[in-house]
């Protein structure tokens, strides 16, 4: 008797098999195509970088520690900055000879390979590139001074063009988004340097006015613009006091129009508030403080910029550090004091931190930088 044709008997074995080898090939090509995501942990007592990957999950895979072969002890902490185009890391060094050792980024794998060193003008507590990956900002905070080096194309930094001194203790030296302005903390001045920036010429005028006060012995430290370019936030080591800027992008202006805290409920001690950091997406701000060894968790308003806080976790000691990734649904902090980072999911509703896991690091980590590679 013949076997009966039709629809369901012209599917042969020989076709299924095909059909299912072009939807692999399909789904093969859609996580090829998908961004990795990298962490790079500075850590200055064991002279390194530790390299991890980040799962979607949230999980941290160790890839490599990349160690600075060239320089015998970094100093006291290890700033870290990426340039624009993600393909080098430079990393500053606080030990005489002072320097920023450039590692290039392996595309594929995060990897790190070091292609060159440049002099820097003083110890430096941190480090930042232009937005166009151009030139190389530096505050010293023992130097009371910030500084300007020349990129090379490779990203090798170059001799400094310009030092400037500051008041007390400048601690951070960043540009506005629209790269026209840069500004510095001056942590024992109680000020913000503003300085205009010639991005064509890579050259630093000082604004008018120079500079902004904040309330005296409050220690202004580290500051990070909201992603639309509105708003601005402060966060002050002396006091644990976060504030909260408008921004002016015409003038360069910041206008206070709030202050809370980074001190958690029932704080008792002495601050020592350390870093901030907003979620890429604009929606969520987080302070870290050293004492209580807290992070503390603030929902933005986008209209008006002001912060509601959200509530405070226990993390690493002694959090110098911490950084969000590029997705906006994972924080990692590190400890100075325990060695360690820990990762914690952020509540897409309300922005609360929930820890995932911890990991060992090197010794003294206290600067965290997240890239995403495609």
């Amino acid at each position: 008797m013949p076997r009966p044709t039709g629809c369901i008997a012209s599917i042969t074995p020989r076709a299924a098999i095909a059909t299912t080898l072009a939807f692999l090939a399909l789904i093969s090509g859609v996580r090829a195509g998908m961004a990795e995501t990298f962490a790079y942990v500075g850590n200055a007592d064991s002279n390194d970088i530790s390299v991890f990957k980040l799962s979607e999950s949230g999980e941290m895979t160790p890839v490599q520690t990349a160690a600075f072969t060239s320089v015998e002890k970094p100093g006291s902490s290890t700033p870290l900055a990426i340039t624009p185009d993600h393909r080098v890391l430079i990393a500053g060094i606080r030990s005489q000879p002072f320097q920023a050792v450039s590692f290039a980024i392996d595309p594929k794998t995060g990897q790190l390979s070091p292609i060159g060193n440049g002099p820097l003008a003083d110890s430096m507590a941190y480090i930042a590139t232009d937005r166009g990956g151009k030139v190389l900002f530096s505050a010293s905070y023992g130097g009371n001074k910030v500084a300007l080096n020349p990129l090379s194309a490779n990203g090798v930094v170059g001799e400094p063009k310009q030092v400037i001194p500051t008041g007390l203790n400048a601690h951070a030296f960043l540009p506005s988004p629209d790269n026209r302005f840069v500004f510095a903390t001056n942590l024992g001045s109680d000020q913000v340097l503003s300085f205009a920036l010639d991005a064509t010429a890579g050259t630093l005028t000082p604004s008018d006015p120079p500079a902004y006060k904040v309330p005296e012995k409050s220690g202004p430290r580290h500051f990070v613009f909201h992603p639309g370019g509105k708003f601005v936030y402060l966060i002050h080591e002396l006091n644990g006091d976060v504030a909260a800027f408008t921004y002016e992008a015409k003038s360069g202006a910041w206008n206070e129009i709030q202050r809370t805290t980074a001190l958690p409920e029932g704080f008792n001690g002495k601050p020592w508030a350390a870093d901030i950091h907003i979620t890429p997406d604009g929606r969520f701000l987080y302070a870290s403080e050293r004492t209580s060894n807290t992070l503390t968790a603030y929902k933005v308003d986008p209209t008006s910029g002001k912060l509601t806080t959200v509530g405070s976790v226990p993390t690493e000691k002694q959090p110098r550090g911490f950084n969000i990734d590029p997705s906006s649904h994972y924080l990692a902090a590190v400890g100075e004091l325990s060695d360690g980072m820990t990762v914690y999911a952020i509540d897409q509703s309300s922005g609360a931190l929930s820890k995932l896991k911890s990991y060992p690091t090197g010794k003294k980590p206290n600067w965290v930088e997240f890239l995403s590679l495609p």
